[in-house]
């Protein structure tokens, strides 16, 4: 059985550093290749599974410089610690036997700080007001583009052309759902891997089994996830 494995990037990042913490991009992208190892290691009666690819998806950080209305200056984000971090995740992750990037697009040209929801909530309240509005208070806004198109093209193209039987999924919303159904109606086996987060529940009907995979006893989300924890 040959299984592919598709990694929504900025998903896995995010729930990776929720999970088991803040790691240098080396240890984040041996940490990501031992995570999927380890699906191909979990079922007995898979004995004949092999990995057809591990495919990662993502887009390049912000290497701009954007004005910040607190700091009334600009913020050169080339020169920032996430985006050495990125690149030299990318780079660790291209050196992995059988992984392969598909970037998408960073959509930058309105890239901009905006204030974060819990301090325009607390402005609108009365309990802040602008003066005191701190540097942590504001966020980078951009948009991504691509990273979704591609994995559902993906998903259709390795369904359609049959180089694989079985794909594993690792992300946590529902847009690949109209991706699923194809592949299913192909005979693929779809497995999706949210990494422990709730998914909503008219997702499992366009799901073959539900899995997430990593070492014994990881407490997340005030729960105690187990190594033995099954598809279901």
């Amino acid at each position: 059985m040959k299984t592919a494995i598709l990694v929504d990037g900025g998903f896995y990042r995010k729930r990776a550093a929720h999970l088991w913490g803040k790691k240098t991009p080396e240890k984040r992208a041996a940490e990501l290749y031992a995570y999927c190892s380890a699906h191909l290691r979990h079922e007995q009666r898979y004995d004949d599974r092999v990995l057809y690819r591990i495919f990662y998806y993502d887009c390049p950080p912000l290497g701009k410089t954007v004005y910040h209305p607190l700091l009334k200056r600009g913020i050169d984000f080339r020169h920032s610690d996430t985006y050495a971090w990125t690149n030299t995740f990318f780079d660790e992750l291209k050196k992995q036997r059988k992984v392969a990037l598909r970037l998408g697009e960073l959509s930058d040209a309105y890239a901009s700080y905006r204030i974060s929801t819990p301090a325009l909530k607390d402005l609108c309240s009365g309990e802040k007001n602008i003066s005191n509005l701190k540097e942590s208070d504001f966020t980078i806004s951009f948009q991504q583009k691509g990273v979704d198109m591609r994995i559902g093209l993906d998903i259709a193209s390795l369904a359609y052309k049959k180089q694989i039987d079985q794909i594993i999924l690792i992300a946590g919303d529902s847009d690949f759902v109209p991706a699923a159904k194809l592949a299913r109606r192909e005979g693929i086996d779809f497995i999706l891997d949210p990494m422990w987060a709730t998914i909503k529940a008219n997702l499992f009907e366009h799901i073959d089994g539900l899995m997430s995979q990593w070492g014994s006893n990881r407490k997340t989300d005030n729960k105690t996830i187990d190594d033995s924890e099954s598809e279901v």
